[in-house]
């Protein structure tokens, strides 16, 4: 088992921690400038990989179904989780969205990614594709209501759904693949080009957002909080997404990928909701830093079990 952790520690960790080290000494060193990479990977790496993975996905409908069934299922339960002991332990309003961003928003996009292509190979990447999009939709329409519900306003939720060029990119593979079309070879190979820089980039991104947080005023008087979005994340986390996958009668690869998923660390834009609707952004960005380090640990333990 130990050499099977660490086996996995070495082919899929080590590879990853290197663009993240790399985002983070630049960061550090060079105040790294990460809005034009934002830019560059919103408006261009991100459609890229969503529209060649799609593209040639091999996922059926059954898949599409018990992805968004467990992403919606997930989300419900996390929400519940955080809302009964966020009331429980008499957090403050602030303090309460906090806890439900920590709680229920994985790093699945910009590390899920990268990680689960290294981790299950293509086939883990196919059936990841549609759990991705799932969550962009989620989190910019869902989690604006988690971080401010004063402030949320569906047409506007909806609106910032589709200026994602992701949700696009999707349509237009779906579009592909009823029609039984194929883009241009000279096209597909630039798409594909350009899908596999994704992973080195936002990975790179992802340690710079990392040294910035780290970089950010201490918390104050808020250690429950903290300590509880950690013990939710690192420990609740995974075991009710076994309870829920066991649920679905869900397995195979969808089942270790969708395992894997809903185990990352907290998602990096928790922190942009949070310092926007004023939903604790101390605690989020502490628990960001503490449980995406903590899973270059844990995943590879995780990663072992499910594969086992």
């Amino acid at each position: 088992m130990i050499k099977t952790v660490l086996s996995t520690l070495f082919e899929v960790i080590v590879p990853l921690s290197i663009p993240v080290i790399s985002g983070a000494l630049l960061e550090r060193f060079q105040r790294l400038d990460t809005k034009p990479l934002l830019t560059l990977y919103l408006y261009f790496l991100s459609p890229a990989i969503i529209l060649d993975t799609l593209s040639h996905a091999e996922i059926s409908f059954d898949d599409i179904y018990l992805t968004l069934a467990f992403s919606l299922l997930n989300l419900l339960v996390l929400w519940g989780v955080a809302v009964t002991i966020g009331k429980a332990m008499k957090f403050s309003s602030p303090d309460r969205a906090g806890l439900t961003l920590i709680s229920t928003f994985t790093n699945s996009v910009n590390y899920g990614l990268p990680l689960v292509l290294l981790a299950f190979g293509q086939a883990g990447l196919d059936k990841a594709s549609v759990y991705v999009i799932g969550q962009m939709i989620i989190v910019n329409t869902v989690g604006i209501y988690f971080a401010a519900r004063s402030h949320f306003n569906v047409k506007n939720a909806f609106k910032s759904v589709f200026s994602l060029p992701a949700i696009y990119a999707a349509i237009l593979a779906l579009l592909l693949r009823a029609f039984q079309l194929h883009l241009p070879a000279e096209v597909e190979k630039g798409v594909t080009m350009a899908a596999g820089a994704y992973s080195p980039v936002v990975l790179a991104i992802l340690g710079a957002q990392m040294m910035k947080v780290g970089m950010m005023p201490g918390i104050r008087g808020e250690r429950s909080v903290f300590w509880t979005g950690i013990m939710i994340r690192l420990l609740a986390g995974p075991l009710l997404a076994l309870g829920i996958l066991a649920l679905l009668g869900i397995t195979g690869t969808l089942h270790s990928v969708l395992f894997i998923l809903a185990s990352m660390p907290v998602a990096v834009n928790g922190v942009v909701l949070a310092e926007r609707y004023g939903a604790s952004p101390s605690v989020v960005s502490r628990c960001i830093l503490w449980t995406t380090l903590s899973s270059f640990l844990v995943l590879p333990v995780l990663i072992t079990a499910v594969s086992g």
